[in-house]
């Protein structure tokens, strides 16, 4: 991929993504094993196939392309990929001799022989955790960190070599009151509520950060040709549409999308995007959205927690 040459990035600027070997590879066939046979069964499993590669999970991508936006060494990196995963080191030699083979730049893990992962992506120092597990994933979020769960999905059907992110806004990008007063008071009481307060900055949600990291590392490539490319994909129409704008003006945050679609289905648009990911907070955006690209399940906000 031909991503120029732009200055590379400090170690705080990095952009660091820490990813599960489950959200990373396909490991159901062995995680099938654990359930029903146990963990010496798994430990003999992962041993015999040590060196049998395993497939790209749905998060695999992803990585793949962020890992692309890195300059040629020994310039320093502008984003890392941590390897998290609940194997022991032993059997997760399979997993780094699948890394190896598909030549991923992933050097730093960590292997906590079942105990959570979530625990270590603070140490360090990641802006966004995938994961398979729900429970990591609600953890990481309690302690600030942007979170989602890795749903199976559908790849999209026309990939490019660009890196395509998408966001859904409220409870996302977003803080979740717009949610809120739509569930509590009804759609009239909240297009009232955002006109009235237009001019007012929205709260930050989950993913204001991560955000933030990602357009800063968007800013290291011109903005035409840029092998990144964001979109925000909400449910939002007019007129609510205005205080999402001035909010990112705001933030001095670029999007490069813009998706205003009043309730319809987001799958079909984010495959017209298409997005590597798309991250949304709702249940019912995601079972659509996965019918056409990798989603992420974000379980923030008041729709999840009357789920709770």
């Amino acid at each position: 991929m031909n991503i120029g040459e732009p200055t590379a990035k400090t170690d705080d600027e990095r952009l660091i993504v820490a990813i599960t070997s489950r959200a990373l590879f396909d490991m159901a066939e062995s995680h099938a094993v654990f359930e029903s046979a146990g963990v010496e069964a798994f430990h003999d499993y992962q041993r015999q196939r040590e060196n049998d590669p395993l497939a790209p999970g749905i998060a695999f991508p992803l990585a793949q392309k962020l890992l692309h936006l890195n300059p040629p060494k020994p310039a320093a990196p502008r984003v890392e990929v941590i390897l998290l995963s609940r194997n022991s080191a032993d059997t997760g030699l399979r997993i780094f001799n699948s890394i190896e083979h598909y030549k991923l730049d992933i050097a730093r893990a960590a292997f906590t022989s079942g105990a959570p992962t979530d625990p270590y992506v603070r140490s360090f120092g990641a802006q966004l955790f995938l994961s398979a597990n729900p429970e990591s994933v609600g953890r990481a979020l309690d302690a600030g960190i942007a979170a989602a769960t890795i749903l199976p999905s559908k790849a999209p059907s026309a990939s490019s070599d660009q890196l395509r992110i998408a966001f859904d806004g409220d409870a996302v990008i977003f803080g979740d009151e717009g949610e809120r007063i739509s569930q509590e008071q009804g759609i009239d009481a909240f297009h009232r509520n955002e006109i009235e307060h237009a001019n007012r900055p929205l709260s930050g949600g989950p993913f204001r950060g991560f955000l933030a990291a990602l357009h800063r590392l968007q800013e290291a490539f011109p903005e035409e040709g840029s092998p990144i490319r964001t979109a925000l994909v909400t449910a939002r129409s007019a007129p609510a549409h205005k205080r999402v704008i001035l909010t990112l003006r705001h933030w001095g945050v670029r999007l490069d999308e813009a998706l205003f679609l009043g309730g319809r289905d987001k799958g079909p648009f984010l495959e017209a995007f298409g997005a590597d990911i798309f991250f949304d907070d709702s249940t019912h955006n995601v079972e659509s959205a996965r019918q056409h690209v990798a989603t992420g399940h974000v379980p923030h906000g008041v729709s999840n927690r009357r789920r709770k």
